[in-house]
């Protein structure tokens, strides 16, 4: 007797702007699912090195276009994950703004969760998502979150922080980010700060698991 083909992973993506709470988003689900059973790819990871990535029109290095990220490569890295095949995700200098040698692997889960703040941005990424979250939070606490991390842990002074989200940050989040909310199945007001609806999707993330594989969270 024949058996059934392995059914297909349930694929998510996790989007949001800067400072918007995806990563907490995204960690707190991996938390209540299991990360055992989730495949997780940060778009971050793709960035092109820094002479690939576009300049605004004062040469400003622009980290938050489309063209920024090495999209196609992440397409096929879902793909093969949706195969049930293995992935060398790279691994980016935040220092340097380049790939390095070393890559990350992950390996094939019934859950592959993906995040990024231009992933709904993207028509051929976006068609690879079984669910789609948006992470909405204002954007006065986005600034916030985005001006204290970057001082933090960055290295960053106030004056840059506040010249790139004028310059960058904040146009491109209005031509790109924001409008690819349309396109979102579950939209989660406050991030990671609204427990209930992170709970709820939690719940529902273990019922399609339960759809393709016998494995309990």
């Amino acid at each position: 007797m024949v058996s059934d083909p392995p059914l297909k992973p349930v694929t998510i993506g996790v989007a949001g702007g800067t400072g918007s709470g995806k990563t907490t988003v995204s960690t707190a689900l991996l938390e209540r699912v299991g990360a055992r059973h989730i495949a997780y790819l940060a778009h971050d990871a793709y960035y092109r090195d820094l002479a690939e990535i576009p300049r605004a029109d004062n040469e400003v290095v622009n980290f938050d276009h489309p063209d920024s990220l090495d999209t196609p490569l992440m397409i096929e890295h879902i793909k093969q994950l949706q195969r049930g095949e293995a992935v060398n995700v790279p691994v980016y200098d935040f220092t340097t703004h380049s790939r390095t040698d070393r890559t990350n692997l992950v390996l094939p889960q019934p859950i592959i969760l993906v995040e990024g703040i231009l992933i709904f941005a993207e028509p051929a990424l976006r068609s690879l998502f079984d669910v789609r979250i948006y992470v909405d939070t204002d954007a006065d606490i986005r600034f916030i979150r985005r001006l204290k991390r970057d001082v933090a842990e960055r290295g960053r002074t106030v004056d840059s922080v506040i010249h790139q989200y004028l310059t960058t940050v904040r146009p491109m989040h209005l031509e790109f980010v924001e409008p690819s909310k349309r396109y979102a199945d579950v939209i989660i007001p406050e991030g990671g700060f609204n427990l209930v609806a992170i709970d709820m999707i939690a719940d529902r993330i273990r019922s399609l698991m339960s759809a393709v594989t016998n494995v309990s969270a």
